[in-house]
């Protein structure tokens, strides 16, 4: 059972926010066309490493199980094979900055008077409207303008570059597919199309859900290292003998008490964030002193499998590839290749009773489908050759 298999759509992203969220509708089911071009390089397709046959890794997850279609955009030819498309196709997810694809006759108010159902969904870093609609950016600039790096740091430090991509994967594309699921929902009842405008800016801002609130409502500004969650209290990272490091969460008081006895300081059972700053501060020195006695796999006997006070390891990705949770939920999984063989690559998040993700196929060769397409169209062999010959399909 494939519970999206009714969803078709037309995916003109590039970059990461996109494409992560056609890939999620893919994965259980949906009818996924990536419109590509050779006359815009898209970064995740150069990205290294990559395979024997020069393909991008990244590439081939992010766009596993979707059809790849080569159009040249900019050609009145390619914009009318668009139209053919959505009256099946009518789901639209895009990533151009604001006007693009107005100019190209391919905005949501072009397009819906062909298919008035249409779905249409633009990712951006700042929206389709206020002064920083056409700004560039990525996903550093959208954190930062959105006011959340400046008290997610140590004091006296820098913000840390992040390994993964917030603003863009947690602000455009979970966003995005929130919202055209809520679209489908509205469509499916009252058969009423819609335009989604996600900023990946606004998106991030809305996560400054606790100390963005109790800022607007008190006044206090949340300050690098003085909160509870960002360093203030004992809730951080604490670095062992050997130079690895483990999480603690322990916040609640059976948690702690747990914390405090096996690092053998149980005089400070009863500290609490609620402390004062002085008593605060002695506790996290007491932790910080008590992990570096020890090498990270003597800790890892220490705080094992039958410990439950929130401490946690911080792995390599190596490592959490192998980790019997990350095993046990599937988060591994081969794809099928073009040459029989599999490829190794990040499963699906979301479980349902009874569904099972559908991995098809990873990442197409850019325009690898598009014959294909084109004659599922109706047109002939040398229309489409026309095509080629007109530079319609780069």
């Amino acid at each position: 059972m494939t519970i999206l298999k009714d969803l078709k759509i037309l995916d003109f992203s590039s970059m990461l926010p996109g494409v992560f969220t056609t890939m999620m509708f893919a994965d259980f089911g949906a009818d996924v066309i990536h419109v590509e071009s050779t006359r815009r390089v898209d970064l995740m397709r150069i990205m290294p490493p990559y395979d024997d046959n020069k393909e991008s890794y990244i590439h081939q997850h992010l766009n596993r199980s979707k059809k790849s279609l080569k159009l040249n955009l900019k050609t009145q030819e390619a914009v009318e094979i668009v139209k053919k498309l959505i009256q099946e196709y009518d789901i639209v997810i895009e990533g151009f900055r604001p006007g693009v694809m107005e100019r190209l006759g391919l905005d949501y108010e072009s397009l819906k008077q062909v298919n008035p159902k249409l779905i249409y969904c633009s990712v951006t870093g700042y929206g389709q409207t206020g002064p920083y609609r056409n700004r560039p950016g990525h996903d550093n600039n959208y954190l930062s303008i959105a006011g959340i790096l400046d008290y997610s740091r140590h004091k006296g430090k820098k913000p840390v570059s992040m390994g993964i991509q917030i603003a863009d994967i947690a602000g455009g594309t979970l966003h995005a597919a929130i919202g055209v699921l809520a679209c489908a929902l509205h469509r499916e009842k009252t058969g009423e199309g819609k335009y989604i405008d996600i900023s990946m800016t606004d998106a991030v801002f809305t996560m400054n859900a606790l100390y963005g609130t109790a800022f607007l409502g008190s006044g206090e500004l949340p300050k690098a290292e003085e909160e509870i969650l960002n360093g203030g209290t004992f809730y951080d990272y604490y670095e062992t003998k050997d130079g690895r490091y483990f999480s603690v969460g322990s916040l609640e008081p059976h948690f702690r008490k747990l914390l405090c006895e096996a690092l053998d300081i149980p005089e400070l059972i009863q500290s609490t964030f609620n402390d004062s700053t002085y008593t605060q501060k002695r506790f996290k020195e007491a932790v910080k002193d008590a992990f570096l006695t020890k090498t990270f796999d003597e800790w890892l006997e220490v705080f094992n499998e039958d410990f439950h006070g929130c401490v946690e390891p911080v792995l390599t990705f190596e490592e959490a590839c192998n980790h019997p949770q990350i095993q046990a939920r599937n988060m591994i999984v081969d794809v099928p290749k073009e040459d029989g063989t599999t490829q190794k690559q990040i499963g699906t998040a979301i479980k349902f009773d009874g569904v099972e993700p559908t991995y098809k196929f990873v990442g197409a060769k850019i325009g690898e489908h598009t014959v294909e397409i084109l004659k599922s169209l109706g047109y002939s062999d040398e229309e489409i050759e026309t095509f080629h010959q007109m530079g319609v399909l780069q």
